[in-house]
């Protein structure tokens, strides 16, 4: 049994022991679905490098115990084609152990492949029907929650693969539609062939191209959820974040990792952010739902923006 929740005087939740957190939730879209501002990035838990199955479970159940009730996965989170699903069936058996089933937004993609381990396009209507029927036999669903075109191919026609995302969403097999890796452009052109919930894009203090070109700022003027992937960069960016003197002062006088901080500075760029780090441990998604926490003033926000400029590239 996990000990009493507490905070530091920032507010921060504090080390191992916490329990449920009761975190701020936004709506998805306009589907009337409310999720957690932290989600869990399921990424990690099956590709290269990954735990053991029984291991990854128990990082999802522990999301699950914090409070996260939003989770991301793909069809190809897998080490290659011949386990298509296999982080679609783990985070399906996880959150049915947890019997969390009715509480937690999944949302997975469709539109790559994973032949040889490599990672490929195809948003041709008829793989994206087959994607999509694999993955609700992966999930154990009838409905997928949210539904997100993977990466635009740039071997078929945005407008065709989007087509079919319409006509997955009318014939009720998926509640939402989203999009990942797109523009600012694409985006537009999706909503006028059926409504966009979300918009999954890189953005971390390396990559703002998503804040740069307004595609943050549209999405929030629409209501259009924002999901933020690889908000610290990744692992090897990770140990650049920790090894930065500026962002270990700041984080010393809030009481958080450097990561953290990063990950509160996300939440405060938009309000319509739900930022899903990925998390391989029990240790990691602890630390996502303690930057939920964080309430960063003027100030502090001007200082990490210049400790970002002094990161390595």
């Amino acid at each position: 049994m996990h000990a009493p929740f507490r905070r530091g005087a920032a507010g921060v939740p504090q080390s191992a022991g916490m329990e449920r957190v009761m975190m701020e939730t936004v709506q998805l879209g306009r589907t009337g679905r409310r999720v957690t501002r932290i989600g869990l990035g399921g990424m990690p838990l099956s590709i290269d490098g990954r735990p053991s199955w029984d291991d990854a479970k128990r990082v999802v159940r522990r999301a699950v115990e914090l409070g996260v009730n939003f989770i991301d996965t793909a069809d190809v989170y897998c080490l290659d084609d011949s386990e298509i699903g296999h982080n679609e069936r783990l985070i399906a058996e996880a959150l049915d152990e947890a019997g969390a089933r009715d509480e937690v937004t999944v949302a997975t993609k469709g539109g790559l492949t994973r032949p040889g381990g490599r990672w490929e396009y195809d948003g041709s209507p008829a793989h994206l029907r087959r994607a999509c029927e694999a993955s609700l036999r992966a999930l154990g669903t009838d409905r997928i929650h949210l539904y997100q075109l993977h990466s635009p191919d740039p071997g078929v026609r945005f407008e065709h693969s989007m087509g079919e995302m319409a006509r997955l969403y009318e014939e009720g097999l998926v509640s939402a539609v989203g999009l990942s890796n797109v523009t600012l452009m694409q985006l537009r052109i999706a909503e006028a062939i059926v409504p966009i919930a979300s918009v999954q894009n890189r953005f971390n203090p390396w990559d703002r191209s998503a804040e740069q070109t307004g595609l943050i700022q549209y999405c929030h003027e629409h209501h259009v959820t924002f999901l933020p992937y690889s908000p610290v960069g990744g692992g090897r960016r990770v140990k650049l974040l920790r090894d930065s003197p500026e962002l270990r002062e700041i984080g010393d006088r809030h009481g958080a990792a450097p990561e953290e901080l990063v990950i509160a500075w996300i939440l405060g760029v938009s309000r319509s952010a739900v930022p899903i780090p990925g998390a391989s441990r029990e240790e990691s998604i602890e630390s996502s739902v303690r930057a939920e926490a964080l309430r960063l003033d003027a100030r502090t926000l001007r200082e990490l923006e210049e400790a970002f400029r002094a990161l390595p590239a």
